[in-house]
């Protein structure tokens, strides 16, 4: 598999100037960095759909396309299937990206228009499959179409990442209040069972009433 592959070397680039490789330059991105991001995200997202990979976007990106705000995080994250990971990095490398392995076995890191991009094939700890991309719905991001995980995947994801070591509820938090009208709250509760962390974060919703005590919304 690709993330087993060697380390690009460090003076290598993107390739702008190569039909069907991305286009631009770092220093034409626009000085605001939700916007690079955004850029990045669009010039990725069109590489994978040209070359027909099934992928959806994740991360915070993904909540801006779910109508949360442009506060972004600093990546953008795309989740793969675990069998695509070498095909979708062959692809993003052809089309001029850096492609490289970081030290953790369920991701491979990339970089784009001078972001940086996570290619996850495992979410929650659980691989990337067929269904949970099959969930995905498809939204514009800044005017580009493409596949988004569903609020309840995304819910679902940040809320299983909490343990005793990574338990940051307040970058949480808002993003609950924006999709909290779009997350089947019942199904994130069955998924995250009786984790205390998740569980933790649940009841604090309750207590804000962003939710019901059942799960509902409020």
């Amino acid at each position: 598999m690709t993330r087993n592959a060697e380390r690009p070397s460090p003076e290598r680039h993107p390739t702008f100037d190569r039909p069907g490789s991305v286009t631009g330059s770092v220093t034409e991105l626009p000085p605001d960095l939700n916007q690079a991001i955004l850029e990045a995200t669009k010039q990725v997202a069109a590489v994978l759909k040209k070359h027909r990979h099934d992928f959806a976007l994740a991360g915070s990106v993904a909540v801006y396309a779910h109508g949360g705000t442009t506060n972004l995080q600093h990546d953008a994250d795309f989740c793969i299937k675990p069998e695509d990971a070498e095909a979708v990095s062959a692809t993003l490398q052809e089309a001029g990206l850096t492609v490289y392995a970081p030290p953790e076995d369920w991701l491979l890191k990339a970089k784009c228009l001078g972001q940086d991009i996570d290619l996850i094939f495992e979410l929650a700890h659980q691989p990337v499959t067929a269904e949970l991309l099959g969930r995905a719905v498809d939204l514009p991001v800044d005017s580009v179409l493409m596949p988004v995980l569903s609020p309840t995947d995304l819910m679902r994801a940040l809320l299983s990442a909490f343990s005793e070591h990574h338990c940051d509820f307040g970058a949480v938090l808002p993003i609950a209040r924006q999709l909290r009208e779009m997350v089947d709250w019942h199904t994130v509760r069955q998924a995250c069972g009786d984790a205390p962390m998740p569980a933790a974060f649940l009841y604090l919703l309750e207590r804000l009433e962003v939710i019901a005590p059942d799960g509902g919304d409020r």
